[in-house]
């Protein structure tokens, strides 16, 4: 048996999310990831708050309640690595979630394309593991949100370019061969969860949208690390506002 093999639609699950995760009434119908802990704390300097759910991952994690634009939204820190947020994606749907909006960094692939630009994945390669359970193997898993996002964006007035993504879990494994045949595939980015987050928007029915940022890039001769790790503080708040003005009109 490969990994290939691993898709089983038919046979019941042992661990539900059902079993971990109790249904809260009044949690909103769309729900922000982000991986940035100080998104959460400008959060909190923009509106008030409440704490509507706390979910584990290793360490507690609060799901934030709020209005923004008339709108009821959740918000949280998701955490790094396909598997681990293809699980939270599964337990904030639990939760009583339809929607959710993930948005976080990537390394580019395209370096010219991308400039200036948000990164609206339309495709992801499924370099990672947790998609395999979800969906029947394919290289790439599509990404039909990316229409409905992007016609918000165009209505923001926000600079954007689609494209096709590299998700991968195998950070210090992303070689230069296969950067290539990514980048010749039509990838403009690399990113660690996006293949894993849609796969189970896929399977259970849920509406999954995610847009990026560049920070590293893999688009040269040696690796750019450009504003890794040392994004500036506005930059958290900017990003959080295109999200939280993008999951208010959902």
């Amino acid at each position: 048996m490969s990994l290939f093999d691993t898709f089983d639609p038919v046979s019941e699950e042992i661990l539900k999310p059902s079993h971990m995760i109790r249904p809260v009434d009044g949690f909103p119908e769309t729900a922000v990831l982000t991986f940035e802990e100080k998104s959460l704390q400008v959060l909190q300097s923009l509106c008030r708050t409440e704490t509507a759910a706390t979910l584990k991952g290793g360490r507690d994690i609060p799901v934030y309640k709020f209005r923004w634009n008339g709108r009821e939204l959740g918000l949280l820190q998701a955490l790094i690595g396909g598997a681990a947020t293809a699980a939270l994606v599964e337990e904030v749907l639990a939760l009583g979630a339809k929607k959710i909006l993930l948005y976080g960094s990537c390394g580019v692939l395209d370096g010219a394309l991308t400039a200036g630009r948000l990164i609206l994945p339309t495709a992801a390669y499924r370099d990672e593991g947790a998609s395999y359970h979800y969906l029947p193997p394919a290289d790439y898993v599509d990404i039909p949100t990316a229409r409905r996002l992007g016609e918000i964006f165009d209505g923001l007035r926000l600079p954007y370019v689609k494209g096709r993504v590299w998700t991968t879990d195998a950070l210090y494994r992303e070689t230069r061969a296969n950067a290539d045949r990514r980048r010749g595939d039509g990838c403009i980015a690399v990113d660690m969860e996006c293949a894993s987050a849609m796969a189970v928007g896929r399977f259970r029915g849920a509406e999954v949208y995610q847009f990026l940022y560049a920070e590293d890039s893999l688009d040269g001769e040696a690796w750019d690390a450009r504003t890794w790790g040392a994004v500036p503080a506005s930059d958290y708040e900017k990003y959080l506002r295109v999200a939280l003005e993008a999951a208010a009109r959902l």
